[in-house]
């Protein structure tokens, strides 16, 4: 814990022991340091803040990342700390593929060990793009060193023919509407142009900008931070603000797991709870707390679901994007409100509670936030299922599926995987109506590999073209948090391994009940143990390297797809520098 009231003495920081020593080691990192340009006045007797820079040329929320680190640094000097910039793996989420999912454990593992083997007494956290927030804060608590968190900020409003675009959402919403031939190629293309248009992450309430706002509830970024838009002016400020704040958190050793508490995970699933987050949010919370040593499970996320009420109007389940919500008074303005749901006793990185961070805040427009008593819904976005397709738990985001399918049952339409899907979903012979349910095998954490963002199935075309916009869908697979309609997603365990998904056949029933909180295949036991005598287990993806390592290693969706050998809390030794 951080100790109360007392100040550490510069020869207790971390980088006195590379910095301070009068030795020749010390004599090589002064030296060496004298090299770069820097002055022993520079560095000698000051905290060392790390600048965890997930910049790169091709990832597109972190494009303004280059500009942000130096007034990050700016603040470090300010504040009569030295930065240094580390570069760290950048997870582009369009770009990376399989999925992002299958390295935001690897740039967790790399960020730990870049803070543990240089002399590091604090770090600066740059992340936004999808899975760099959930690995920045897993890599934090992991090497427990004082830290704040440092969100992208999302993007402008996209704009085509006066109507307002939101990234993610309406680029499945127009996909769909070309395949059912209502738009044109060149309407397409316009499209294409004018979705994205600034610096900055999605601006619908996607994963990004779910997993910053959980980044701000945890306590672990300065006040308000994961509402500002990546263009707006205040985001700079904000940068140099943490770079000021974060010198004064080593001084004081207030670090992540001071921070990160039990009821500072649950202020996090409430926050996700009301913003109608993202369905990736069940499992980077997961492995966020285990990190900091808290054993919980999805039944903490339905509990808190259950009393919770989406206050947040932004799409996919509402209409809003991030910065109609950051100018209606973001994060802080709607956590204000919902005051009664939270603990505000928890300590947060500027050093005062979350309710001493949320008083004076406001609301300045109900429609995008609304007030407790016209919520979007009485419960919260995300709900988990259980039964015998899914006995290790299933989610879905009901908020942004159509109500008419909350309870449905209907026959199985079976892919055996994506390329199994992409091949055959638009054959104008698929036996499938708007009442059948698609089930899709194999996109797990195991089996994508990594989890791909496949759970948003798309709808047959000779569906569309009669009118259909959704139906049940079900996967082992994750969805993009800007993804709609009602899927059910990270169905555990997963097919790859051998879970009752696997056994799924075309033609059987299946019942889906989001009231009931339940997903149940309607095959007798007989008939399951029988399909499950003829299972074959499929061939590995990998047989060396890192996707050898990640098959071996991972864990399933409901315990949060973190490494098995990385789970444990337990305090790694410090380096030899001497």
């Amino acid at each position: 814990m951080a100790r109360s009231g007392k100040r550490k003495k510069p020869e207790e920081l971390r980088s006195y022991q590379w910095y301070g020593v009068n030795d020749l080691h010390g004599f090589g990192h002064r030296s060496r340091t004298k090299q770069m340009g820097y002055a022993k006045e520079d560095f000698a007797g000051k905290p060392v803040i790390a600048v965890i820079n997930t910049w790169s040329e091709i990832n597109q929320c972190h494009s303004h990342f280059k500009q942000r680190a130096e007034e990050v640094k700016r603040g470090v000097w300010q504040a009569g700390g030295f930065p240094v910039e580390l570069p760290a793996m950048s997870l582009s989420e369009p770009f990376v593929k399989p999925s992002t999912m299958l390295y935001r454990n690897m740039l967790a593992m790399e960020s730990e060990e870049l803070l543990r083997s240089h002399p590091m007494d604090g770090a600066v956290l740059m992340g936004g793009c999808d899975k760099t927030t959930p690995a920045l804060l897993m890599a934090a608590a992991s090497m427990n060193i004082p830290a704040v968190f440092l969100p992208a900020g999302p993007m402008l409003r996209g704009n085509w023919h006066g109507n307002t675009l939101g990234s993610g959402t309406d680029t499945w919403k127009y996909w769909a509407e070309l395949r059912a031939g209502t738009i044109t190629q060149d309407d397409w293309e316009e499209i294409e142009g004018g979705i994205a248009r600034s610096p900055g992450h999605c601006m619908t309430m996607g994963t990004a900008s779910t997993m910053t706002s959980v980044a701000e509830a945890l306590g672990m970024t300065m006040p308000g931070a994961a509402s500002i838009p990546a263009a707006d002016s205040n985001h700079p400020r904000m940068a140099t603000a943490s770079g000021r704040r974060i010198v004064e958190m080593v001084w004081q050793d207030l670090k992540p797991r001071d921070i990160m508490s039990l009821k500072a995970i649950e202020n996090a699933i409430v926050t996700v709870m009301t913003l109608g987050g993202s369905t990736n949010a069940a499992i980077h919370i997961l492995a966020i707390a285990a990190r900091n040593g808290h054993e919980i499970d999805l039944e903490l996320l339905d509990k808190l679901s259950r009393t919770t009420p989406v206050l947040a109007d932004l799409r996919p389940s509402g209409r809003f994007l991030m910065e109609d919500f950051y100018y209606a008074g973001g994060l802080r303005g709607l956590l204000n409100r919902l005051r009664d749901h939270l603990h505000l006793d928890c300590v947060t990185a500027n050093g005062k509670t979350l309710g001493e961070n949320l008083d004076g805040a406001e609301v300045f427009n109900d429609e995008v936030i609304r007030p407790l008593s016209k919520p979007l819904s009485d419960e919260g976005g995300l709900v988990v299922l259980r039964g015998n397709l899914a006995p290790g738990g299933a989610v879905i985001k009901h908020t942004a599926a159509d109500p008419r399918f909350h309870k449905h049952a209907g026959p199985a339409v079976v892919f055996d995987s994506h390329m199994d899907l992409l091949k055959r979903i638009d054959d104008e012979s698929l036996n499938v109506t708007a009442d059948s349910v698609l089930v899709m095998k194999n996109a797990g954490p195991v089996g994508g590999p990594g989890m791909p963002e496949w759970g948003m199935l798309p709808i047959p075309k000779k569906l569309l073209q009669q009118g259909v916009r959704d139906m049940v869908r079900i996967s082992d697979a994750r969805m993009s948090g800007t993804s709609y309609g009602t899927c059910v997603l990270h169905v555990a365990p997963e097919a790859f391994v051998g879970g009752p998904l696997a056994l799924v056949q075309d033609g059987d029933m299946i019942e889906l009940d989001i009231f009931g909180r339940t997903l149940d295949l309607k095959v007798s036991e007989a008939e399951l143990a029988e399909r499950r005598k003829r299972w074959k287990a499929p061939k590995p993806h990998y047989p060396r390297g890192y996707g050898w390592m990640f098959t071996q290693h991972i864990e399933q969706a409901d315990k949060g797809c973190d490494f098995d050998f990385l789970r444990s809390a337990e305090a790694m030794p410090e380096p030899e520098v001497h």
